[in-house]
């Protein structure tokens, strides 16, 4: 399950993770006009995680989800 909400300065997707036990925590994506962060609670650290991604590397995350093995390079578009 997942939910999308629009918010002043970012989109944010929370994915909820669903099925057999154990459950991962949320993960939370907000989409910036310069970034992506994604973020998870941690209940082991009791913190949450952030790694922050520039658009083009989020570009290659996703272009790579469907692809080989391999290195690949983007066109830049």
């Amino acid at each position: 399950m997942f939910s999308i909400e629009h918010e002043f300065d970012a989109t944010v997707v929370t994915l909820v993770d669903e099925g057999e036990t154990p459950l991962q925590e949320d993960v939370v994506v907000n989409g910036f006009e310069e970034c992506i962060t994604v973020e998870q609670y941690d209940p082991r650290t009791d913190r949450v995680n952030t790694i922050t991604l520039s658009i083009s590397q989020m570009r290659d995350l996703a272009a790579a989800l469907s692809l080989p093995e391999g290195v690949y390079s983007r066109k830049k578009t």
